[in-house]
């Protein structure tokens, strides 16, 4: 079993990325049998310049027998910018969603909130229809557009500027929400044939190619580190895609 330590770079960001960050790993300490995932060489804490201040990343990654990755990223640039990135791979062998949070704040101020579970096989399966209820956006100050690759999210997908407290306390509870139905979800699941596998293989697959046109993230990665080592950590670090079987 795999021992959760808290991420170093946590204590340094926004207290909605340090709550968030919380959540996340009581969850899976929680629900799920977890064992260390081995990264890429030298992608554990990263430092770089970005227009003359200091980059830090931090990358902590677990493997279950449910998923093949569990994935969160911690980032800080100077005092300007801080951000968690979080996306759960499931195994080809389990018909599970990809769950994946993001939160990007400045100056104090969280600018981007997203959360989904986002389905690699046509859609949700009951067990999530009927354990998730529909969140209204107007529950929100601010309410945010997804970006035109965003066919990818589901139903569920919450995309705010969380502006007030309130709004904070709800996203949390969103994800916290997610999470469990997730985890249970996954710990019940039973396998797919390999007919489903494949599918959810050209599924996971899709997910990885819509999210690396994110332009705001591969941008950062290219002016801190130069364009091909940004291509490398979009490819085998966020995004990687899962082997065939």
């Amino acid at each position: 079993m795999a021992t959760l330590s808290t991420p170093t770079l946590k204590q340094d960001l926004h207290p909605l990325i340090q709550r968030l960050t919380d959540t996340l790993l009581s969850h899976w300490e929680q629900y799920l049998q977890l064992s260390p995932y081995t990264l890429p060489e030298g992608v554990s804490y990263i430092e770089g310049l970005l227009d003359e201040e200091k980059l830090k990343i931090e990358n902590r990654c677990y493997e279950t027998p449910q998923f093949r990755k569990l994935h969160l990223e911690l980032a800080k640039v100077g005092k300007n910018l801080d951000i968690l990135h979080c996306v759960m791979f499931p195994r080809l062998e389990y018909n599970l969603p990809m769950f994946g949070c993001d939160l990007v704040g400045g100056r104090g101020q969280i600018s981007a909130a997203i959360a989904d579970l986002s389905p690699t096989m046509g859609q949700l399966s009951p067990g999530y229809l009927q354990n998730i209820p529909t969140l209204e956006a107007d529950h929100f100050s601010q309410p945010r557009d997804l970006p035109e690759w965003g066919d990818i999210f589901s139903q569920f997908c919450l995309f705010v500027r969380p502006s007030t407290e309130l709004d904070e306390q709800r996203f949390l509870a969103r994800v916290s929400h997610f999470l469990t139905v997730h985890c249970q979800q996954a710990v019940a699941a039973n396998p797919l044939s390999p007919e489903d596998q494949a599918r959810n293989l050209a599924g996971q697959q899709y997910y990885c190619t819509q999210q690396r046109q994110n332009d705001k993230t591969r941008r950062v990665l290219e002016k801190a580190f130069g364009d091909e080592w940004a291509e490398f950590y979009m490819n085998s670090v966020l995004f990687d895609l899962p082997e065939e079987f």
